[in-house]
């Protein structure tokens, strides 16, 4: 096979199937690894060791729990198919542009039953728990119409009394923090299931792309700790606990090592929920240390979708307003269809 002239922008390979990105099926891994060799030689796509512009795509929780229609949370958007659609851009952008991509880090979501934001936690006086989407407010929980569910105390290695103290804490330090009330989420992210992998269309696109350019994939875990949400995979909703104990800390090692690339292109879902505090904290860090670092960051939005539960909770407004603080910070909102040479910054001088 002869090798093809060094492409600005590259075609689909043979085994990306469109049509599959909403079903779940097992990667070949053998056989992807021997295309994604011949595919590096025949386009002659250098190791990612050798870019001159070192490109970090940041995949926020692209797992079938939040993109798969029939799974736990999926991210529908008001089209309904949001995350499905997001997802078919998002493999075409990876593969046509697997040379310009140096490192992927897809961040997942990770969940075990007993924790703050799931039915189970929470209890009224009947013995009933709440169900998916209730929003607990601080007059849900002073009033006694939520509280600690006591008889997981144990299990968490803490007593009641602290339970019902951090519950009231919580709800209170995401109010006095402008933070989203404290949602009910359905069970989902769970860890050993089915649900927390990563989408099979997206797993192979992001497999092929550490084998052709010889770049290690840095997976991130976030939200496995039970007595706080992790939107962000910068950091946690609620840093410490009622006492002022420090439960867990921000991730400035990822942070740190993501703003030492040249360009951050962050895609994933929910837009309104993880991807946008995922953004918003690295906003916040950015601003204290250099707001030109905001320049850094592309925002590739037509690969992410808000939470919209028809009839129940629109977050596509508290997303679009989000994508607007942001790039009247200095970063960038682009779009996958859109040739990278043609994006602003870093990207029209290669």
């Amino acid at each position: 096979m002869a090798r093809q002239p060094a492409a600005a922008e590259l075609p689909l390979p043979d085994h990306y199937d469109p049509s599959r990105v909403d079903q779940v099926w097992r990667v070949p891994y053998q056989e992807r690894a021997a295309s994604a060799r011949s595919w590096a030689r025949f386009h002659r796509i250098a190791p990612a060791g050798n870019d001159r512009l070192r490109v970090s795509l940041l995949l926020v929780d692209v797992q079938n729990t939040f993109c798969i229609p029939e799974f736990e949370l999926f991210v529908g958007g008001r089209s309904g198919f949001g995350a499905v659609e997001d997802n078919r851009r998002l493999c075409q952008f990876i593969y046509r542009n697997l040379n310009r991509i140096t490192q992927i880090c897809p961040t997942m979501d990770t969940h075990q039953a007993a924790q703050i934001f799931h039915s189970i936690f929470l209890i009224d006086d009947q013995g009933e728990h709440p169900p998916p989407y209730t929003l607990v407010t601080v007059d849900d929980i002073d009033s006694g119409r939520w509280r600690f569910n006591a008889d997981l105390a144990p299990g968490l290695g803490i007593d009641a009394a602290y339970g019902q103290a951090h519950l009231a804490h919580y709800a209170r330090t995401l109010a006095s923090g402008g933070k989203y009330d404290l949602t009910v989420w359905p069970y989902h992210a769970m860890l050993g299931g089915i649900g927390h992998a990563l989408v099979s269309v997206v797993e192979e696109a992001v497999f092929f792309h550490s084998i052709a350019r010889l770049s290690r994939t840095d997976f991130r875990i976030k939200g496995d700790h039970p007595m706080t949400e992790n939107y962000s995979v910068v950091r946690p909703e609620v840093l410490t606990g009622p006492r002022g104990d420090i439960m867990t800390e921000k991730n400035k090692g990822l942070m740190e090592k993501l703003l030492a690339f040249d360009a951050v292109i962050v895609a994933g879902q929910a837009q309104s929920h993880c991807v946008a505090w995922t953004v918003s904290d690295l906003l916040d860090d950015i601003s204290k240390r250099d707001p030109a670092l905001a320049a850094k960051i592309y925002l590739l939005e037509d690969c992410s979708s808000p939470v919209v539960i028809p009839g129940v909770i629109d977050y596509t407004e508290a997303a679009q307003a989000a994508y607007d603080r942001f790039a009247a910070a200095g970063m960038h909102r682009v779009r996958s269809c859109d040739s990278i040479d043609r994006w602003p910054g870093v990207f029209s001088g290669q």
